[in-house]
């Protein structure tokens, strides 16, 4: 199954892929399960958006499918996610992956910093995701946005909705640009003009309104409140976007998978 109107041809300005990884998930794993759900769901939806008055069956974009991880080696996954998202760049298109934990953003980020070394990138999170290792690991869906600063440094994060973190970790939040309300993020959006990577961990969202995530933490933001910042970001020059920690195990009801569509739909919306 396919995202809701994309299309067959591979020479499109935009390439949505799957990315069912969650092997470092720490406690309650299950996202490697979200790509084909968010699928499902998306044909509940209509391809209109009457907040931005377009429709999906209007944008230039290809489901690639989901790619083939080995599960339970994270150096391994973490390479060919870096591949793909590289063949994709080297297509000129846009990547835009579905996962899948935090983790995937780092191997897709890679390649985009490769391309585009002044790029900025913004992360919609709970959580603050800057540990230096968690239990051991370099690699993990808790140290990925300082896995992300070792490449473009920390004063190139841009994180919003970060409600949670280590002692350790709010110190280094100094070092980011810990964006604190929609006018703050209108005034940083204002001064810059490079290339932004954009990932949303669907935990951002308060639980009562998505549970189905794997780390879920209260005091989140509502869809509309969500929605209200990605819009700001409609004429920026996005490179690339994922939109990962959803499991769908942790809510039957469809809500959260339900939610997690349309927050993709509308995202295509602005590339």
């Amino acid at each position: 199954m396919k995202f809701m109107d994309s299309v067959e041809n591979v020479n499109t300005k935009i390439k949505l892929f799957g990315v069912p990884f969650d092997s470092t998930s720490s406690f309650r794993a299950g996202s490697r399960f979200a790509p084909d759900e968010i699928r499902k769901f998306s044909y509940n939806l209509e391809s209109y958006s009457p907040v931005l008055k377009r429709n999906l069956y209007d944008v230039d974009f290809s489901d690639m499918g989901n790619l083939d991880l080995p599960f339970g080696n994270t150096n391994k996954s973490i390479n060919i996610i870096t591949d793909f998202a590289k063949y994709i760049l080297d297509n000129k298109s846009i990547p835009v992956a579905i996962g899948g934990e935090h983790l995937i953003t780092f191997g897709i980020f890679k390649t985009i910093y490769e391309k585009y070394p002044d790029v900025k990138i913004i992360q919609f999170d709970a959580h603050a995701d800057l540990r230096d290792n968690y239990i051991g690991e370099k690699l993990s869906h808790a140290t990925v946005m300082r896995r992300c600063s070792d490449l473009c440094g920390l004063n190139n994060i841009i994180q919003i909705g970060v409600r949670s973190g280590t002692e350790e970790e709010w110190g280094i939040t100094n070092d980011t640009v810990l964006i604190k309300s929609k006018d703050d993020f209108k005034n940083y959006l204002i001064n810059i003009s490079s290339p932004v990577y954009i990932t949303i961990d669907l935990d951002v969202l308060d639980p009562s309104i998505f549970p189905g995530t794997g780390t879920p933490e209260a005091g989140g933001f509502s869809y509309n409140e969500l929605m209200d910042y990605i819009y700001l970001l409609e004429d920026n020059n996005i490179v690339g976007l994922d939109i990962v920690e959803f499991s769908p195990p942790y809510d039957p009801s469809g809500i959260s998978a339900s939610t997690a569509s349309k927050i993709i739909r509308e995202a295509l919306l602005i590339l």
